[in-house]
């Protein structure tokens, strides 16, 4: 059986507000609406979401048709990025470049990527040690985190170009007993399902 990693699609961007804090947009809630309905939508057993507001609502949003339960981890977070605040979206993909090519270094006191990644790892496998592998499962959660995982799944280095297209709303699959990936980043509301 095989289980999905899912970015949150496009947010309202407030400098104002926390990034954590951040919902889906309309654009974002719209997409995830249209994937709710998909076949593999209504075949997950579980949804594992991150604790922040815009991976809760995809994850909401997801659930609503199937009335899958969902289980909130808040430390599935993004990467911390809080030493820095809000960076205007030029800034921050120069940051975010640096961040991924750096991994054992922080950005102007951002969490390693090393360290968000091993965060990350460990969460995702200790869900999956008592999850029942014959059931399809999503974990709901953001960009960077989602790449350090695939990095990690793939057995390669920590890189950007492992990053997902931008926007957001993507997933990758994996195999839960390989542990292996079978699809690379897709739009949700495009993917067609488990092979």
């Amino acid at each position: 059986m095989y289980a999905l990693y899912i970015t949150h699609p496009q947010v309202r961007i407030d400098p104002d507000v926390p990034v954590p804090e951040w919902g889906l947009s309309e654009i974002g809630a719209a997409r995830a609406r249209v994937a709710a309905l998909t076949p593999w939508a209504r075949q997950l057993g579980l949804i594992v979401s991150s604790g922040e507001r815009k991976a809760i609502e995809t994850a909401e949003i997801l659930a609503a048709t199937s009335g899958t339960p969902i289980d909130v981890i808040e430390a599935m977070h993004e990467n911390d990025r809080s030493a820095t605040g809000f960076l205007a979206p030029p800034e921050f993909e120069k940051a975010a470049d640096w961040f991924f090519a750096n991994p054992h270094e922080s950005f102007k006191g951002w969490e390693r990527a090393i360290d968000a990644q091993a965060r990350i790892v460990s969460h995702v496998e200790a869900v999956l040690s008592r999850h029942d592998p014959e059931t399809p499962i999503a974990f709901v959660g953001h960009g960077g985190v989602g790449t350090l995982l695939k990095c990690h799944l793939e057995g390669k280095p920590i890189a950007r170009q492992g990053d997902q297209p931008p926007g957001g709303g993507n997933l990758f699959c994996f195999d839960l007993a390989k542990r292996a990936v079978s699809c690379d980043w897709t739009p949700m509301e495009d993917w067609m399902g488990w092979a």
